[in-house]
């Protein structure tokens, strides 16, 4: 039998940690949040792999080191509002929970979303709402928030998405540019956002984030 709880301490200790990742509660979260739970049954043994693990329809849960990082330069509080979107099923939201007041997930995939819903509740998250609705149009009613993090990757960003932001709040996302990966944090004040380089990675463009095509003659 796998001992799935080992192989938490492995995946924070091989690629979260070396990754210059030591906040406590992010740790802490990584090391409780049962990843394996979070995939497709056929994937639960490569849950903890260093790479992203496929969740079905193009879609995939980032690695735990490009999470993990992308957490540290957000250094969301426990006193916050936070909307992970695109969650898939769940786990980002998960170990989001465990650091912030509130957070929401948003999926527009109905079978993720349903599942992410029942995950999260199995694991404890009753600070975490799954928001079933297109993921360009965020979740409004629920906002505005202190951050917003954005899973896998995109092109570009709606603008009514980045509406939802508070002034003073941050957003992360990992952008693609050709093959090219960038995760930048946005810092908002007085209605504009202005992004900083964190890291780079890689990951599939979420489906209505990709840029414009821009045609020649």
């Amino acid at each position: 039998m796998t001992d799935f709880a080992e192989r938490r301490r492995m995946m924070v200790d091989t690629q979260v940690r070396p990754s210059d990742v030591t906040k406590y509660p992010i740790i802490e979260a990584m090391l409780a949040v049962p990843r394996e739970q979070f995939v497709p049954n056929a994937q639960a043994e490569g849950a903890y792999a260093d790479q992203n693990v496929p969740l079905g329809n193009g879609r995939v849960m980032v690695e735990a080191r490009t999470l993990a990082k992308t957490l540290d330069a957000l250094d969301i509080n426990n006193d916050e509002m936070v909307l992970d979107l695109a969650c898939g099923l769940g786990y980002s939201t998960a170990v989001v929970a465990r650091m912030a007041q509130m957070v929401i997930g948003v999926e527009e995939d109905t079978s993720m979303a349903s599942e992410a819903a029942s995950l999260l509740s199995d694991v404890g998250a009753d600070n975490a709402i799954v928001h079933e609705g297109p993921l360009a149009d965020g979740a409004a009613e629920h906002g505005p928030y202190d951050v917003i993090l954005v899973q896998e990757a995109v092109e570009t960003l709606p603008d009514d998405l980045l509406a939802q932001l508070k002034d003073g709040g941050r957003i992360a996302a990992l952008i693609m540019t050709g093959a090219l990966g960038e995760v930048k944090i946005g810092y908002k004040a007085n209605g504009a956002i202005s992004w900083r380089f964190a890291f780079n990675a890689t990951a599939p463009v979420l489906p209505g984030f990709e840029a414009a095509k821009e045609f020649a003659l």
